[in-house]
């Protein structure tokens, strides 16, 4: 059976395919005003992670949503996102949820970093988060890929005790607050994700026009 988005623009239902309930809260938040109706691991008593072993944030969120999409039998989105630092080789990168270890956290990731970047001086400590989302039909049928980025610097500690990852420590240097500062509206109008979504969401608004 082949899909296109007009399964999608009549059905409108989708399967968010993380487990990370922070950024389901974000992803549904900015979804549902859309009237999609959000299916959520939590929902299915058979929920289970995707093996991130993609070389790229693409690959990875290529491999969550097809894979999800599949066991679903629904449309799903993959998203792969994290923090690159151009003085550290890009790095945490694909890696940055698992950064410190087998056994990472937020606040283990953040100490690796933090320690990582020490010596490294306030012009050089410039960074970027990434989001990559993907759109894959029931049958594994990619329709939609968009990437976005958000700039700003790594600071020498933390601050604010919103958000989640490393956020704490990712300044937006013309707000003068880290994520985890910032309120949730300001967040969500100019974050990586919220760029990804909205690029997203012009493409489908296409599709489904055309």
């Amino acid at each position: 059976m082949q899909f296109d988005i007009s399964d999608l623009a009549q059905g409108k239902k989708l399967y968010l395919g993380t487990n990370n309930r922070k950024k389901i809260v974000e992803l549904v938040n900015l979804l549902e005003p859309r009237g999609f109706e959000i299916r959520i691991p939590g929902d299915f008593s058979d929920s289970f992670d995707v093996d991130e072993t993609g070389a790229t944030f693409l690959e990875n969120a290529r491999l969550k949503a097809v894979s999800q999409a599949r066991h679903r039998g629904l449309w799903a989105i993959g998203e792969d996102s994290g923090l690159c630092v151009p003085a550290l080789g890009g790095r945490p990168g694909i890696y940055s949820a698992r950064f410190s270890g087998s056994n990472a956290n937020d606040q283990t990731n953040n100490a690796l970093l933090l320690k990582e970047m020490e010596s490294i001086p306030r012009e050089n400590r410039r960074a970027y988060y990434v989001s990559t989302i993907v759109l894959s039909d029931p049958t594994g049928g990619i329709h939609i890929e968009t990437n976005g980025e958000c700039w700003g610097r790594v600071l020498t500690e933390s601050r604010g005790g919103g958000g989640f990852g490393y956020d704490p420590l990712f300044e937006i240097e013309e707000y003068h607050q880290t994520f985890a500062e910032m309120g949730l509206g300001v967040k969500r109008a100019i974050s990586h994700r919220a760029r990804a979504l909205r690029a997203f969401l012009n493409r489908l608004d296409v599709m489904m026009a055309s």
